[in-house]
């Protein structure tokens, strides 16, 4: 059962948008005339998306989800799922989030997370994100969010995500919330292959003090002090919705962003620009255990009509994955057998094992020097991040399973 990971708000927000800090070094408002992520559609597998917020009306495709998995896909049981897909398409009508990439469509799963209530009857209906991963994988979305997670490994779980990704989705997670905690791990399923796992970063681009951290961090993403809905009344907002799960949000819209505006990029293309621009004072062939590849940056694509995404049929991350399934039979994936997931969480999330690799020879990518203050995130080693409360050196390690 899977299950989004968040903190207590402490607030209830008023003026939403001015409280996304985020948008304005992310230089949104630029970015937004040259892409809006428009023809992109994106699966949130979450609690459910309320289709019926300000932000969402006109944003979510209730009649795209497949019917197998369709029952109650628009009931979202604790405003984790709506949440997530307002930082994504959000329109901002009525005083609502301001999605990253507003002109991009949501298509709405339900699936069961640890506060599912209902009983029985309600468990058996709701399907578990591997049904849901699957069935967005036979459909035309190009972008399969996923912020929740589990500690354990599922192999159908496992088996699910391959398929998504043979079938060229981009599949992004949240690496989870156990930064504080002594010897945590990154959850699944941003640990497994093909995979992006992203941790959350804070205003001023160091990572999130409970971001979990590990081997399958690829990428960081604003993820702290921002609003979302804390419960399914949907009344009101509440402050200081932090977590990993907003920072996928935020990684899902961006590479929508940069799909919009090159409709004929492959999965492979949009991850190599995702990781050749990223904010990082390190080497690309040497990602960090905190930020991964480092801070994602799509303007960088966005501003360069000439940028080059490097080949359509080599996987960026192939070292770290395994191969790239799209150059394999569906039939030819052998996945590992593994026990089945434990309970997954909701993030404002849990961790992952993700993908991790250098980019193709061939790309371009501009320096990571960036004058925006929010993405020259933590130098080379001499840096430190505060971690659990304490200062932990910045890590910087091979991706090694």
């Amino acid at each position: 059962m899977a299950t989004t990971v968040g903190f207590a708000p402490s607030a209830v927000a008023d003026d939403v948008q001015s409280k996304q800090w985020y948008l304005g070094p992310m230089q949104a408002e630029q970015m937004w005339k040259v892409s809006t992520g428009k023809g992109v559609k994106v699966a949130v597998i979450d609690s459910g998306v309320n289709a019926n917020t300000s932000s969402l009306k006109g944003q979510v495709l209730t009649g795209e989800v497949p019917d197998s998995v369709a029952y109650r896909a628009t009931k979202d049981y604790d405003g984790h799922g709506t949440t997530i897909a307002e930082l994504i398409a959000g329109t901002g009508a009525g005083g609502g989030l301001k999605g990253l990439a507003p002109g991009a469509k949501i298509v709405p799963y339900r699936v069961k997370f640890e506060d599912l209530k209902g009983g029985a009857g309600e468990l058996n209906k709701t399907p578990e994100p591997a049904d849901a991963i699957r069935a967005a994988a036979d459909t035309d979305v190009k972008i399969i969010n996923m912020s929740f997670g589990a500690q354990g490994p599922s192999s159908r779980e496992e088996e699910a995500v391959q398929y998504a990704a043979s079938k060229g989705k981009l599949l992004i997670a949240a690496v989870g919330n156990d930064g504080r905690k002594a010897g945590a791990s990154i959850g699944y399923p941003a640990a497994y292959p093909y995979v992006i796992g992203v941790a959350a970063s804070d205003e001023s681009g160091t990572v999130s003090k409970f971001s979990s951290s590990g081997n399958y961090v690829d990428f960081a993403a604003p993820g702290q002090d921002f609003p979302g809905w804390c419960d399914a009344s949907f009344r009101s907002y509440c402050d200081d919705m932090n977590g990993t799960s907003s920072a996928t949000a935020i990684t899902s819209a961006s590479a929508a962003l940069i799909w919009s505006a090159h409709p004929d990029w492959t999965v492979n293309q949009v991850t190599r620009a995702l990781v050749d621009t990223a904010g990082r004072k390190w080497a690309k062939n040497d990602p960090s255990r905190y930020l991964g590849y480092g801070t994602i940056r799509p303007r960088l694509v966005l501003a360069n009509p000439h940028f080059n995404p490097g080949p359509a049929d080599v996987d960026p991350l192939a070292k770290w994955n395994g191969g790239d399934l799209l150059a394999k039979s569906e039939t030819s994936a052998t996945p590992s057998p593994s026990p089945s997931s434990s309970a997954s969480t909701p993030s404002q999330a849990p961790e992952k094992g993700s993908t991790g690799g250098t980019s193709a020879a061939g790309s371009s990518a501009e320096s990571s020097n960036d004058n925006s203050t929010l993405w020259v995130v933590l130098g080379a080693v001499a840096a430190v991040l505060v971690v659990g409360g304490g200062g932990v050196a910045v890590a910087r390690a091979r991706r090694a399973r």
